[in-house]
């Protein structure tokens, strides 16, 4: 179900967590905001050959869905100019590039070098190449001039960042007036039930994954950590339109496991 944003103010414990603009979560740590992205950009680096796979076994495959949900919510056409943020294995640009069909015009920035070269030798394995673009660069802070794309994608990639806010206004800038925004990311089980068994099992399980599979339990760690600390739906969508976006909705998807946020720059 879709459901529109209706602009309350963010839980208290929330707005708390968001004050001391020198400070950020990393998992359950504060660090000083500087040190962040570092952080982050280790961890991606350890995980980047593994990373689609690791997601395979986490979700039982679900991911897959939740993606394609995704793209059918974007509704890629040909030749639009799409940017695809913290999508460096390319699981996302894929399906862009794919459905676009002619004319494809897809670019995927990441922070993270390590991640863009999987993500490069996987569109040359599937004989992607053409309409397709690699940048290295900060959801912060990105290189483009402002008002160049139709469409923002970012999928769970959000929580990775330093500054939510700073990344929701640069999305912002760089779309074209009537441009859209699409966030995937995980975000708050609406089933109480459930959720104590999500929150149990991904306590658990993703460290043990990262260890068998990927090598670094403390990576997967930091994931679980990192979903926790997320905001929940409501107030993203209050973010998003604070940022500038109009018309914001999002739509939860097994059970609020992920939540798909989308608005438009007007």
């Amino acid at each position: 179900m879709t459901k529109p944003d209706p602009s309350v103010s963010a839980p208290a414990g929330e707005a708390a967590r968001h004050r001391d603009p020198d400070r950020a979560s990393f998992g359950d740590r504060d660090v000083p905001a500087g040190e962040k992205a570092g952080l982050v950009r280790q961890v991606f680096e350890s995980v980047a050959p593994r990373y689609d796979l690791m997601n395979d076994l986490m979700s039982a495959g679900v991911h897959r869905l939740w993606k394609n949900t995704l793209i059918d919510v974007v509704h890629p056409r040909p030749g639009e100019r799409l940017l695809d943020v913290a999508g460096g294995t390319g699981d996302i640009a894929f399906r862009l590039v794919r459905r676009q069909g002619e004319r494809p015009d897809v670019t995927v920035c990441d922070i993270n070098q390590a991640m863009l070269a999987v993500g490069r030798d996987r569109a040359i394995d599937r004989g992607l190449v053409a309409g397709l673009d690699w940048v290295t660069g900060d959801a912060e802070s990105l290189p483009f001039e402002d008002c160049r794309f139709d469409g923002y994608t970012i999928a769970f990639g959000l929580r990775n960042v330093t500054h939510i806010d700073k990344a929701l206004a640069e999305a912002h800038r760089v779309l074209k007036p009537g441009g859209r925004f699409h966030c995937l990311e995980f975000s708050k089980v609406t089933s109480a039930p459930v959720g104590r068994i999500y929150d149990a099992y991904s306590s658990r399980a993703l460290p043990f994954f990262g260890r068998v599979v990927a090598g670094d339990a403390e990576a997967y760690r930091y994931l679980h950590e990192s979903i926790r600390r997320f905001p929940p739906q409501r107030e993203l969508a209050r973010r998003m339109r604070q940022a500038g976006f109009a018309n914001v909705t999002w739509r939860d998807m097994t059970l609020g496991v992920v939540a798909l946020h989308s608005g438009w720059r007007v």
